[in-house]
C-alpha cells in the first residue's frame, strides 16, 4: 500500500519536500536546545580548566573510540538505507535499517555499561561522588554533572530513533515506499545522522578535553 497526496498537496513531490523543511525546521530547534547545553558547558570549562582536565580522565576514552565508530558505522548502514528506499529496493532497505538499529542499541549497551562503572566507583554526581578525592573534587563533580546531562540526552535521542526505525522497518516490510514515495525514511535518516553528529561534538569535550 502506498502512502496517497493529502488534500493539501498537489504533488506527491509536494507533499515530500514539506515533510523534509518541516524535519530541518525541527532540527534546527534541536541546534538551538543543544547549543546552549554546549555554550554552558563551554562557560564553565574556561573557569575551570584543570576540573574539567581532571573530570575527563574520569571517563573511559577508548570505550568511548568503540561507541563513536559504531555510531559512524550506524550512520553508514542508515544511508545505505535511504539509498536503497530511492531505488524501491525493500529489502536492502529492511536490512539496513536493522543494523543501524542493531547497532544503535549496542552503543547503548556500551554508554550504559559506562553508567554503571562510574557508579561502581562513586563517580555519580548529587547521589554518590565519594571515589574522586583529588583537588577541586567539586568542580570535578560539575564537569560529571555535565557529563551525565549532556550523554543523558544523547541517548533519549537515541532511544526515539530507535522507535523511529522500527516504525520504517515495519513499514517497509508492508510495501509503503517505492521509487515515488521514501520521505519518510529520508527523514529519520536525517534525524540520525544528526544525532550522530552531536556525539561527535560529545566525544572529544566529555573524553578528550
Amino acid at each position: 500500500m502506498k502512502s496517497s497526496i493529502e488534500s493539501h498537496f498537489s504533488t506527491l513531490r509536494q507533499q515530500a519536500e514539506s515533510a523534509e523543511f518541516g524535519m530541518w525546521i525541527f532540527l534546527a530547534t534541536e541546534v538551538l536546545f543543544f547549543g546552549a547545553v554546549f555554550c554552558s558547558y563551554a562557560v564553565y570549562r574556561a573557569s575551570y580548566p584543570h576540573a574539567w582536565k581532571a573530570g575527563a580522565g574520569l571517563n573511559d576514552a577508548m570505550l568511548a573510540t568503540v561507541m563513536t565508530a559504531v555510531l559512524l558505522t550506524s550512520s553508514l548502514t542508515m544511508a545505505m538505507g535511504v539509498q536503497a528506499a530511492k531505488r524501491g529496493n525493500s529489502s536492502p532497505l529492511r536490512r539496513n535499517v536493522l543494523l543501524t538499529m542493531l547497532l544503535g542499541v549496542l552503543f547503548l549497551v556500551l554508554k550504559f555499561y559506562e553508567y554503571y562503572e562510574h557508579a561502581h566507583h562513586q563517580l555519580v554526581p548529587g547521589w554518590d561522588f565519594s571515589g574522586y578525592q583529588g583537588a577541586s573534587a567539586q568542580n570535578v563533580e560539575l564537569f560529571m554533572s555535565f557529563y551525565f546531562a549532556m550523554t543523558g540526552l544523547h541517548a533519549l535521542h537515541m532511544i526515539v530513533g530507535l522507535g523511529l526505525l522500527a516504525t520504517i522497518w515495519v513499514m517497509a516490510g508492508r510495501g509503503r515506499f517505492d521509487e515515488a514515495y521514501h520521505a519518510p525514511v529520508e527523514n529519520i535518516g536525517l534525524y540520525w545522522h544528526f544525532v550522530d553528529i552531536v556525539w561527535i561534538f560529545l566525544f572529544p569535550l566529555l573524553y578528550l578535553v
